[in-house]
C-alpha cells in the first residue's frame, strides 16, 4: 500500500514540473519555422486545399498536426525509460540525434528550393475522411517519429525532473502550433500555393533558415556533454 502512495506521490510531482519560459519560447520559435518550412506535410496541406477548397485543406492538415500526438506519447515514453536506465544512455540518445539534427540540416541546406504546389483536380472526400487519412499519413511515418525522438529530448533539462512531462509537454506545443499553422495553410491555400509557385526562391531560403536551426540545435546538442 505504502508503495503505491508513494507511485501515485512521484507521478503527481512529476506532472507539476512545468517547462520554464526560456524552455517554451526557445522551443516555439524553432518548432514555427520547422513548420513552415517546405515539406511533404505543408505541402500535401497546400495542394489539398488548391485542389479540393480550403475546408478540405484545413480537415487534411489538421488531421497531419493530431498524428503529432502518437509521437509525443513514444518520445515521452522512450526519454523516461531512458533516463531511469541510465543517464548515459540518455545521453547517448541526445547525441544520436545530434548527429541526426545536423544530418537533415545538412540536406535542407543543400536542397535547391523550387518548391511547387500540385493544385491539380483530385477526387472529392469527405471531411472526416481527409482528416482521418491526414491522421494516419503522419502517424505511420517513420522520419517524424525519429524526428521526435531526436528533437523533443534536446529542450528537456533532466535536471529539472519529469523528463517524460516535459516532452509530452513540448510534443503538446509542436501539435499545437501545427494545428494552427496547417489550418492556416488549408484555408489560404490558394494564395499561399500560388504565391510559393510565383516564388520558387521563398522556399529555398526558408530551407535555408531551417536548414541552419537543425544543425546549430544538432551542434549544441553534440558539444552540450
Amino acid at each position: 500500500m505504502a508503495g503505491r502512495y508513494h507511485g501515485a506521490f512521484h507521478l503527481f510531482a512529476e506532472v507539476r514540473v512545468l517547462i520554464a519560459p526560456e524552455q517554451f519560447f526557445a522551443f516555439l520559435a524553432a518548432a514555427l519555422l520547422i513548420t513552415v518550412s517546405p515539406g511533404p506535410d505543408n505541402l500535401m496541406v497546400l495542394g489539398v486545399g488548391m485542389s479540393r477548397g480550403r475546408r478540405q485543406g484545413m480537415a487534411f492538415g489538421l488531421g497531419c498536426a493530431l498524428g503529432c500526438l502518437s509521437h509525443t506519447v513514444l518520445a515521452a515514453l522512450g526519454v523516461s525509460a531512458l533516463i531511469k536506465a541510465s543517464p548515459l544512455a540518455f545521453g547517448g540518445l541526445k547525441l544520436a540525434g545530434g548527429l541526426y539534427l545536423v544530418w537533415l540540416g545538412i540536406g535542407a541546406l543543400r536542397s535547391r528550393g523550387g518548391a511547387r504546389v500540385d493544385g491539380s483536380a483530385l477526387p472529392d472526400e469527405s471531411l472526416g475522411k481527409l482528416f482521418a487519412k491526414g491522421l494516419f499519413a503522419n502517424s505511420i511515418n517513420p522520419k517524424v517519429v525519429l524526428f521526435f525522438l531526436s528533437f523533443l529530448p534536446q529542450f528537456v533539462v533532466a535536471e529539472r525532473g519529469g523528463a517524460s512531462w516535459q516532452t509530452a509537454q513540448l510534443g503538446l506545443i509542436f501539435t499545437a502550433q501545427a494545428c494552427l499553422l496547417f489550418g492556416l495553410l488549408g484555408y489560404f491555400s490558394g494564395a499561399v500555393g500560388a504565391w510559393l509557385n510565383r516564388r520558387p526562391r521563398a522556399g529555398l531560403w526558408l530551407d535555408r533558415v531551417a536548414g541552419t536551426i537543425f544543425v546549430g540545435l544538432g551542434v549544441r546538442l553534440i558539444v552540450a556533454r
